[in-house]
């Protein structure tokens, strides 16, 4: 299978915001950015779902942030704990999901790469995008596709397994 750039949009058809200003998380500072009011009626737990008041949430990128969605202008914010999903960038102890779609977690990835040298993982979710399996957009927290989640979590195990005193010498 051909390699595909990270940045490719490989499941989410749906064209950009028009207005591409991002606004900052009122708890990190950082920016965020818009994520669909869809993407937190699947993520958000049924007992806070009728909190969601239409558009205009944003995802909060920040790992230490234990806020996930915010709503600048009513102030509004979606915390860790209102979710029925763990946001594999805001944990360090697994599970650490990188695939919703596919249940693929960072473990599972740093096993691949232990065991074949690379991850499987990624060519695995492009035969599912291109079957038409995949619903990023709606299970993944940041409402974006996951692949370049994927192949970040390849390269990091990776660079763990390189800088390992216990891997073992296959060159002679």
């Amino acid at each position: 299978m051909k390699n595909v750039p990270v940045q490719e949009n490989c499941c989410c058809d749906r064209p950009k915001p028009k207005n591409k200003k991002t606004l900052a998380c009122p708890v990190s500072g950082k920016r965020g950015q818009s994520v669909d009011s869809e993407t937190l009626r699947y993520i958000i737990k049924e007992t806070s779902r009728s909190e969601i008041k239409g558009a205009g949430y944003y995802f909060c990128k920040s790992p230490d942030c234990d806020t996930v969605y915010y709503r600048p202008e009513s102030g509004q914010t979606f915390e860790k704990t209102d979710l029925n999903v763990r946001v594999g960038l805001k944990e360090t102890e697994d599970p650490v999901w990188v695939c919703y779609c596919f249940d693929i977690t960072k473990k599972m990835i740093r096993e691949e790469v232990e065991g074949l040298g690379h991850s499987v993982s990624k060519d695995r979710i492009r035969q599912e995008v291109s079957d038409g399996n995949c619903d990023c957009e709606i299970k993944n927290p940041s409402g974006r596709c996951c692949l370049g989640e994927i192949v970040a979590a390849e390269k990091e195990a990776q660079k763990i397994l390189k800088e390992s005193p216990f891997r073992k010498n296959v060159e002679h």
